[in-house]
């Protein structure tokens, strides 16, 4: 009776601007006898409903009515809406069905629909779009080494590119993370290549300021680059050198928290003696929270080497933000944007003031956000967030896909992957839909190789994790699971994001074991192969670009969806199952051409019929008419 993704019931489909009028349409059966009809909508930042009257606007075909009305929504927020009938058996409502992808339910009560609106001068980088953004977590990707100075005497490197990271707790129980292997922005530089071949157009580091471990998300100093990754220079060159490659540099900004051994707590006395926990006067004191004087203070989840910040404290605000700030030096020295780690627990003035920041130094910088839920309608601390909204995040980490492409090559129904894609097509501007960084790991996350070879934590230790290798029949399935799972990552809207290391094979459970060194050398060519023919495929399809998003097929280990502007069409279908599936097709498709298969051989389809083997995807590309 309702579909909301499709046209002929609801126009325009998904997000859109303040101001817009959307067409609603219903279409209940003759035999229903409904005698009138209500659209009801939420102002979910108002807590304002509103009710509209549908009008009667006649017959499809013998057996179903017509019912219809108009809505301008009046300002950038959320809305929810669902419809009221009064029908023959009484007063019922149509609801959005579950595993739907955005079709009605009949019933009593249900979840209703959803209606992004953002601001009509919402507007994001275009560089991104179409590319593919390469990970790194810079200890352990490439070590140039060259010889580096002002080192903490303190750190301790391993003797050996390939030994395991370090794991076990120190003498007084506490995991320091102080192990290194000296991987620099140098030995990034000097991959370049590698990661052009791999059709990379956007390197995203995590934190490369000062900081005592190896993670760096414990910043000791905004303004300096961590001695063991280099200098000011090595970072320039590194912005330089990339730009020639048609590659961009992302930041990890870590702006919720410090490091306690920082210059501005400076909890070891490390640094000069004017810390925030060492003298009330310091010009750092109020950027913290002190319940008692210095030793008691609000930290990050409770852990005491990260004391929170005040965000919108004026200084912080200022040092950060201001003209002469943090965002806007890196960003002068050739960084092209800023991805915001917990970026749910940053105010919405911080992120107002750090996005005015960002786009005031650079017209097209990047702020992109960790949002682990559908950061459309995000709720945090109490209060809905507007991140996509315009002037905070121009798009976000992509959590949501990464669940339901996992889950889907481990065993749960199509049916279920299909219902995420859809919501984020329809819940998220389409100016961040197509900047999202899809990804299928990273730094916080077991590698996608273990999940996919069946490899279950059930909350087994470190020790346990150390030693966990996928068996050569575990590691064989995940290896065809990881081509399908690259696939879809690579052919659904926004852009991905691959870990370093997950195009050559690597296997790992949870911090620190997904953060091992990248195994130059002893790389699984197949599958860089893979992710590099991947990558000549984002390069030649426009329509991966901003192509609009059409389900095909759904059903149990079937997955099927293409992506379509007037540049071409594109059709990606996976059978994650055992058994051979036959899929049907319109009658077009007959003239696609084979990109890329996996799983036997593939051709392409004949009589409308594509046959896929198990365990297997295709990607068929369609010339326009």
């Amino acid at each position: 009776m309702f579909d909301s993704m499709n046209p002929v019931f609801r126009n325009p489909v998904g997000a859109v601007p303040a101001g817009q009028t959307i067409h609603f349409k219903i279409n209940p059966p003759r035999g229903l006898r409904c005698s009138a009809a209500r659209t009801e909508i939420l102002c979910d930042q108002t807590g304002e409903r509103v009710t509209l009257g549908m009008f009667w606007c006649g017959m499809d075909g013998d057996d179903r009515e017509w019912w219809e009305c108009d809505f301008q929504v009046p300002a950038a927020g959320l809305y929810f809406y669902h419809f009221s009938l009064e029908t023959g058996r009484g007063a019922v409502g149509l609801f959005r069905a579950p595993n739907g992808g955005g079709k009605s339910t009949l019933a009593g009560a249900g979840a209703p629909w959803q209606i992004t609106a953002y601001s009509p001068e919402l507007k994001t980088p275009d560089w991104l779009a179409g590319g593919v953004i390469y990970q790194i977590f810079p200890d352990r990707f490439y070590s140039s080494g060259t010889p580096k100075s002002a080192v903490p005497a303190d750190r301790r490197m391993h003797a050996a590119w390939t030994e395991e990271p370090e794991w076990r707790p120190d003498e007084k129980g506490e995991i320091t993370n102080s192990d290194y292997f000296g991987g620099d922005l140098r030995g990034i530089e000097e991959k370049l290549p590698y990661l052009s071949a791999l059709g990379v157009t956007c390197i995203y580091l995590n934190p490369i300021f000062e900081a005592h471990s190896n993670h760096r998300y414990n910043t000791a100093d905004y303004e300096k680059i961590d001695p063991l990754l280099g200098n000011e220079a090595d970072f320039v060159s590194l912005c330089r050198t990339a730009r020639r490659s048609g590659i961009r540099i992302l930041l990890d900004g870590v702006f919720s928290h410090t490091g306690s051994d920082s210059v501005y707590f400076n909890s070891l006395g490390r640094y000069a003696p004017d810390g925030a926990c060492q003298s009330r006067q310091s010009p750092y004191a109020g950027w913290y929270e002190f319940t008692s004087w210095p030793g008691v203070y609000k930290c990050w989840w409770g852990i005491k080497t990260l004391p929170n910040v005040r965000e919108t404290e004026p200084t912080f605000n200022a040092f950060i933000n201001g003209p002469a700030g943090v965002v806007r030096k890196w960003l002068a020295l050739g960084a092209a944007g800023w991805r915001l780690d917990v970026a749910d627990e940053l105010p919405d003035a911080f992120l107002d003031a750090l996005h005015e920041a960002a786009r005031a130094e650079k017209g097209d910088a990047l702020v992109l956000g960790e949002v682990w839920e559908d950061a459309s309608n995000k709720a945090a601390y109490g209060q809905r967030r507007r991140y996509l909204l315009g002037g905070q995040l121009d798009s976000v980490m992509n959590y949501p896909y990464r669940a339901a492409i996992l889950g889907y090559l481990t065993g749960r129904p199509a049916e279920e992957a299909m219902e995420v894609f859809l919501s984020v097509v329809e819940n998220y501007p389409p100016q961040a839909l197509r900047l999202l960084m899809n990804h299928i790991g990273t730094h916080d996350t077991e590698r996608a190789l273990t999940l996919l070879g069946g490899m279950a934590l059930d909350g087994r230790g470190r020790a346990w994790q150390s030693s966990a290798r996928l068996s050569p029949e575990e590691r064989g399935l995940a290896l065809l699971r990881l081509r399908l799972a690259a696939a879809v990552q690579f052919t659904l809207p926004g852009v991905p994001c691959i870990y370093y290391g997950d195009e050559a094979g690597l296997e790992g459970c949870r911090d620190p074991f997904n953060r091992r060194t990248f195994p130059w050398g002893r790389e699984d060519r197949e599958l860089t192969e893979w992710y590099r023919a991947l990558g000549g495929i984002r390069a030649s399809c426009p329509c991966l670009k901003e192509g609009a998003f059409y389900p095909i097929a759904a059903e149990g280990g079937l997955l099927a969806y293409c992506r379509q502007d007037t540049t071409g069409a594109l059709l990606c279908a996976v059978n994650r199952g055992p058994e051979r599936r036959t899929l049907q097709l319109e009658e077009r498709w007959s003239a696609a051409r084979v990109l890329l298969s996996s799983g036997g051989r593939q051709t392409r389809p004949a009589a409308s019929k594509l046959w896929l083997e198990g365990n297997s995807c295709i990607l068929l590309y369609l010339e326009p008419d």
